[in-house]
């Protein structure tokens, strides 16, 4: 299930740079062409089983675990502050979204549970989320005029 899922995040710092109306939605094309397969497997995973609630709390586990080993320190077995906020900040504007993008049925019963998670595996991550059309029109030129 979601095998090498930890993909995704493989170019996190490149697409959150100078993050602007225009890149956003070029990145977010780029990223849906690239990784759209696993969101598409999180949602049939669900839609066929038999518990939804069961899976989607796998799907949420296994998604956590695969990132967790691939940016947890060396030396420390955790993930460091830093990595972590860009994480979260990549889930926010990227993993959420193109999750509910997918407009499936059981795409906000998966976003609860890599919500939940997020928040309870990983330190300083009480994190939500929102759609990707939301966060589109929270652009101007920069999101929120900030960055």
């Amino acid at each position: 299930m979601l095998d090498h899922v930890e993909i995704v995040f493989e170019n996190m710092k490149p697409m959150m740079k100078k993050l602007k109306k225009a890149s956003y939605e070029a990145n977010m094309e780029d990223f849906l062409r690239k990784h759209g397969h696993y969101f598409q497997e999180m949602t049939d995973l669900v839609e066929n089983a038999e518990d939804k609630e069961q899976t989607a709390s796998e799907i949420a586990e296994v998604f956590a675990d695969k990132v967790e080993k691939a940016y947890a320190s060396s030396k420390k077995g955790v993930i460091e502050g830093v990595v972590q906020l860009d994480l979260n900040f990549f889930m926010i504007y990227y993993i959420f979204p193109a999750l509910l993008k997918t407009e499936h049925e059981d795409a906000v019963l998966i976003a609860d549970h890599l919500r939940d998670e997020w928040g309870r595996r990983f330190k300083d991550s009480d994190i939500q989320y929102t759609d990707y059309d939301t966060l589109y029109g929270a652009f101007r030129e920069k999101i929120f005029g900030i960055f």
